[in-house]
């Protein structure tokens, strides 16, 4: 899994860097689309049929989960890495996120997480004011 934080500029044809510590991750494609917060979620390609699943499970009667699906699903693009470990991302994903020069990529347990710089830097102090309670901390570590 992605862990850990590196900051990269997004080039001026819409390419990000993966970072060499996610590389294997999703060496053999991702799929990338919007996320919460305003960020972009790259899934390993490999794990991306269970979210199509999941997805496909939704009611189609429910009007929240069509409004999800077209949210999430919609956007989604199939991406590789080139030789340098760069992607290109879509401008429809860049401009959801905010992503023109700097920006994060951030590891998660199941995905990695593109961000704006401000946008990362304003969810960071948020989380930092209200850290976790300490009960969702004590189920984690035991």
């Amino acid at each position: 899994m992605p862990f850990g934080e590196f900051q990269h500029a997004i080039d001026e044809k819409g390419r990000v860097v993966i970072p060499v510590p996610f590389r294997e991750f999703v060496e053999d494609g991702m799929v990338v689309t919007r996320g919460m917060e305003g960020c972009l979620y790259a899934f390993p390609l490999r794990n991306w049929n269970q979210i199509e699943e999941s997805l496909t499970s939704l009611p189609l009667t429910d009007p929240a989960s069509r409004g999800f699906i077209r949210f999430f699903y919609s956007g989604a693009a199939k991406l590789r890495m080139d030789g340098q470990g760069r992607v290109l991302l879509p401008q429809n994903l860049r401009e959801f996120a905010r992503l023109d020069g700097e920006c994060v990529v951030a590891g998660a347990p199941n995905r990695i997480e593109l961000w704006d710089t401000e946008r990362w830097s304003n969810a960071l102090g948020e989380i930092q004011n209200t850290p976790p309670q300490p009960d969702l901390l004590r189920s984690l570590i035991g």
